[in-house]
């Protein structure tokens, strides 16, 4: 507890017995406490002062403790508070919570009850305070390096980055494509230590293997046909700050172990040199691959994984973080309306209801590029669900592109599985996506879709129930 204090706690209740009890808990935690024997001394204390957290007694000469607790809610004030009653019924309990109250207690209260709340409260606010310190950080950057969302997931690679960003070791992101990897590797660079060095990109995948080692390390100059000058290599361009190799699954076996030894050695060697160069450069990989199977098929080197997985993030596709979508389509409404079209626009309710409820296989780049379509074709200063009625549009053709190979793919991994077992399969795994397609296609009319499959529409329903599918339009 020692490290999260001294916090600032205050006791309000007009039985004394109370006060001293809790500030001998809170005192023994390391808060710093202040009393108060009625609800207007306590509004007295809570007007001029800060606190981490409040006790509020229910009931108490002057201002009650639910009066208090609206007073600090509509300040706007951070204080966490917890209501205090003498009486556990349902309706103070319901009323507490329901005002915003982070607890209540029922007199007589256990000593452990006090300090697990008063832990969470303080534990709370270090994480509040790490998160919004890195929030400032990759602030800091131009609207196109920021990372944006509230998710429980995205909160925690706040805090992930946050812990690893002062302490040099290798990082190794995965997620999907178009999930924002870069934006992650540079976060951690802008809040770490090596923020005012250089941030160098690469993206392995999309450089010729051949050239791929003299672009990473550098070349002499007549190393070889075409190198009519030196280079210095991108790891020497990152001298002193932070290496982004992008898509590092990609990458061929004889330069991963190259790679590994300047990983070890800390010393890059150009082609056609014959002595080696010290260098400082902390490493931060990024691959949308399985890097443990590509080991287990020998596509992957093993040692140079354990070397790039020191610390390893992993970034969950859109889908499966809907929260962030709100947030991330406003961000990028306002980054490029102006650019765009030269004026401000904004989301509809209904609008952003489109775009949660789509599952967006492209992830954020997916989303930026709607953002973008939307921005250009449409003349309202509103966005409305009709400015991304083509997000529907892709979605039936995704299902519809997808159903052949789906079939071929579960008949060559099944072929020896017996014919009874292949049909079962391919029912079961073409199903979903065939009723999704149909039900894109129709809009979501139920009795069309029966038809254009060509079963009743109660099996229809029966199915949509079975398999959990999501109408079209509904979030």
């Amino acid at each position: 507890m020692s490290n999260l204090s001294p916090s600032r706690v205050l006791v309000a209740d007009d039985e004394p017995s109370i006060r001293f009890v809790l500030r001998e808990i809170l005192e023994e935690s390391g808060c710093e406490v202040v009393e108060a024997g009625s609800g207007t001394e306590a509004l007295e204390a809570l007007t001029h002062s800060d606190f981490h957290l409040a006790f509020l007694d229910i009931r108490m000469p002057g201002r009650s403790g639910l009066e208090l607790l609206d007073h600090v809610r509509s300040a706007g004030g951070g204080t966490a508070i917890v209501i205090i009653t003498a009486q556990n019924t349902f309706q103070n309990a319901i009323e507490a919570m329901k005002r915003g109250a982070l607890d209540y207690l029922v007199k007589p209260f256990g000593i452990d009850e006090v300090r697990a709340i008063v832990r969470r409260v303080l534990h709370t606010r270090a994480l509040e305070r790490e998160v919004s310190a890195l929030r400032r950080a990759v602030a800091s950057g131009s609207p196109a390096q920021r990372l944006v969302g509230t998710s429980p997931a995205m909160l925690e690679i706040f805090k992930i980055i946050g812990r690893l960003a002062a302490r040099d070791v290798s990082v190794l992101i995965t997620g999907e494509s178009g999930t924002g990897k870069e934006l992650v590797a540079r976060a951690i660079h802008a809040a770490s230590p090596r923020a005012e060095a250089p941030f160098v990109a690469v993206n392995t995948a999309a450089i010729p293997r051949d050239l791929l080692e003299s672009e990473l390390f550098g070349h002499e100059r007549g190393a070889f046909t075409g190198a009519v000058s030196a280079r210095a290599g991108r790891f020497r361009d990152a001298a002193g700050g932070t290496l982004f190799l992008d898509e590092i699954g990609d990458m061929s076996k004889d330069l991963q172990a190259k790679l590994l030894r300047v990983l070890q050695e800390h010393e890059v060697t150009a082609v056609g040199s014959g002595s080696a160069e010290r260098v400082d450069v902390r490493i931060v990989a990024a691959t949308h691959r399985d890097l443990d199977a590509a080991i287990a098929t020998g596509e992957f080197r093993e040692d140079l994984l354990y070397r790039l997985r020191v610390v390893p993030v992993h970034i969950p596709p859109l889908r499966e973080r809907r929260e962030d979508i709100p947030a991330l389509a406003e961000h990028f409404v306002e980054r490029y309306a102006a650019e765009l079209i030269g004026a401000p626009r904004v989301l509809s309710e209904s609008a952003l209801a489109r775009l949660r409820g789509h599952d967006w296989p492209g992830n954020v780049r997916e989303l930026e590029n709607a953002v973008k379509r939307a921005l250009v074709l449409s003349s309202s200063a509103v966005l409305s669900a009709d400015d991304f009625g083509f997000v529907d549009a892709h979605d039936s053709w995704r299902a519809d592109a997808g159903l052949a190979e789906l079939v071929q793919n579960e008949l060559r991994q099944h072929l020896d599985a017996g014919e009874g077992e292949i049909y079962r399969r391919v029912i079961e795994r073409v199903e979903r996506p065939l009723i999704e397609a149909a039900l894109a296609r129709t809009g979501g009319n139920q009795i069309r879709a029966a038809a254009l499959l060509g079963i009743n529409r109660n099996t229809l329903r029966k199915k949509i129930g079975e398999l959990g599918i999501r109408l079209p339009g509904r979030s």
